[in-house]
């Protein structure tokens, strides 16, 4: 079942105008007009699943252009975190002749893509646009798609080395979606970066959020840590994993900020409400007409940093150690 609501966002007066859930679609499937005759954009956006991460690069797409001064019309739809329904999100997009997709995760863009090639389509939250043939290149990525990764280049080799510095135990534990084509490629790079230490890899794989916790299990004496890509299978169903790693006192290193907050002991990352905000910039330019998707080369996370979870630490039986905090930030 597909979840989701239409808003229109009238921008560029004092204060902007949000009206959530009264949004239409014309008939003809073509952009609206104001009282004034001032052009309405539809935007459909598409996201793969509820997550604190993607929903906040959903929230920085619409702050973008809520502050570009244009007028726009969302309509936000969510796959449940089932690939299949984004293949009819893009469809009946492109069926609505959108004057423009925003899609949140790899397979959100997938199904946008598969859907029109004519419709501008920018993404967000998506791990290896190259290696999932989203783009051409990320310098030009042609086509009609371009967008931001949430990919930093130094984030995946920053966890392998805090982990090798900081922990005994050399067997890293990992769980993650065999299908995901982004988190194929995270794993890739995990691996890459383990070639200069001596840490090895206990590979946990599930196909939906529900074997998540039996996968967790599953590392239960095989692994002396747990690290958490940013998957999005396994990241909807991290409270199963945290719960392991809390019983059994082994650290929890995840991918993204928000699932440190959640309770995962340390992860780099970044703000997603970043990413999404630049991606939102992108789709500006293209409906102004400022630029087409093929001229507008694919953004990388500009910050990175790391953040400790104490009270994760807490639960984990971790001990902080005091030159951590020369590097990092913490919660409690």
């Amino acid at each position: 079942m597909l979840k989701g609501f239409k808003a229109m966002a009238a921008v560029g007066f004092a204060g902007a105008l949000l009206l959530s859930g009264c949004g239409t679609d014309k008939s003809d499937g073509t952009s609206s007009k104001s009282s004034g005759g001032e052009k309405t954009f539809k935007v459909g956006v598409t996201q793969i699943v509820e997550h604190p991460s993607l929903n906040a690069a959903t929230e920085g797409f619409k702050k973008a252009l809520e502050e570009s001064g244009l007028k726009v019309e969302f309509d936000e739809q969510n796959a449940q975190g089932e690939p299949s329904n984004t293949q009819t999100i893009g469809s009946n997009f492109a069926a609505d002749n959108v004057d423009l997709i925003f899609a949140n995760s790899t397979p959100s863009t997938l199904g946008a893509l598969n859907a029109t090639k004519d419709i501008p389509i920018v993404f967000t939250s998506v791990t290896d646009p190259l290696g999932a043939g989203l783009v051409k290149s990320m310098e030009e990525p042609g086509g009609n798609v371009t967008g931001t990764t949430d990919t930093h280049p130094d984030a995946i080799p920053k966890m392998v080395e805090f982990i090798s510095k900081n922990f005994d135990g050399k067997n890293v534990g990992v769980i993650y979606n065999a299908g995901e084509q982004n988190s194929v490629a995270q794993i890739d790079l995990v691996k890459k970066a383990m070639k200069n230490t001596d840490l090895k890899l206990e590979e946990a794989t599930v196909a939906t959020s529900a074997d998540v916790k039996q996968a967790a299990e599953s590392l239960i004496g095989k692994a002396d840590s747990i690290y958490i890509i940013t998957d999005n299978t396994v990241v909807s169903a991290l409270e199963s994993v945290i719960q392991v790693a809390n019983d059994n006192d082994i650290p929890l290193f995840v991918g993204e900020l928000d699932s440190v907050k959640k309770g995962g002991f340390a992860g780099y990352g970044f703000d997603y409400g970043d990413i999404g905000f630049e991606a939102g910039q992108m789709a500006v330019q293209i409906l102004k007409g400022e630029k087409k998707p093929s001229e507008l080369p694919v953004q990388y996370p500009q910050k990175l940093k790391l953040l400790i979870n104490k009270k994760a630490a807490k639960e984990m039986d971790i001990e902080i150690k005091d030159d951590w905090g020369s590097s990092a930030e913490f919660v409690e």
